[in-house]
């Protein structure tokens, strides 16, 4: 087939104890899936009936541990450590019950966000695109194989800034769960494999500047290192 220019290649993850990459799709996130953080956001506590949902482009996705650049337009750039969760197979309207069946593997990762512009936002009630879907937004680790760990439903998750702790919470601690997350999507969206779900972030988010170094961990699944650059 001919195109008017070369299309771009494919994003990817590198997976654990594997040569392949798993090619990425989608980005979806929850919002306010830790009560505590958004607390800390002055929000509601996130209700069981009304999950928020918001999307990522999928080349804002930043693989292989590669250096991330500080992104223009804000003055105030916060870090939200989240579990990710990669879509193997998809479809529409998935009971819970049978949501894992569609899961690959699992990660760590960055949803990172211009707070100020969120901030903005937030106050017009206008959409968070500008704040959540930038360039670069969503760095990832390697993904582990779920055939490999199984499906965590406890797992410590934790970020580092400069060997600092800054966020420490359970995956437990999440108000919709993996299987309810991926059901509900299914429900407004047709889901299919190389899709990736950030699930939501603890308390304890804080700013990022030009030269810190993180660390994020899902205990037992994945490590995430990097540097703002």
């Amino acid at each position: 087939m001919d195109y008017v220019f070369a299309p771009p290649a494919v994003p990817s993850l590198p997976v654990i104890g594997s040569g392949a990459r798993f090619p990425l799709r989608r980005v979806f996130c929850i919002g306010r899936n830790y009560a505590e953080h958004a607390r800390e956001m002055g929000a509601e506590v996130a209700s069981r009936a009304a999950p928020v949902f918001f999307c990522k482009p999928a080349d804002a996705v930043v693989a292989d541990g590669a250096d991330v650049p500080y992104p223009s337009a804000t003055a105030d750039l916060h870090h939200e450590v989240e579990m990710v969760v990669a879509l193997g197979a998809g479809g529409r309207d998935i009971p819970a019950d049978r949501a894992l069946e569609r899961v690959y593997g699992y990660g760590v990762g960055l949803d990172l966000t211009r707070r100020d512009l969120q901030a903005a936002a937030k106050a017009k009630s206008l959409p968070w695109d500008t704040a959540k879907a930038f360039d670069h937004s969503a760095p990832v680790s390697a993904l582990r194989r779920a055939a490999d760990v199984g499906h965590p439903a406890r797992a410590r998750l934790t970020l580092d800034v400069n060997g600092v702790r800054r966020q420490d919470a359970d995956i437990a601690d999440m108000v919709f769960t993996v299987p309810e997350i991926v059901a509900e999507l299914s429900r407004l969206f047709e889901l299919k494999a190389g899709d990736l779900i950030f699930t939501g972030t603890p308390a304890g988010v804080a700013a990022l500047a030009r030269g810190d170094r993180f660390r994020a961990e899902l205990a037992g699944v994945a490590v995430l290192e990097g540097r703002i650059a």
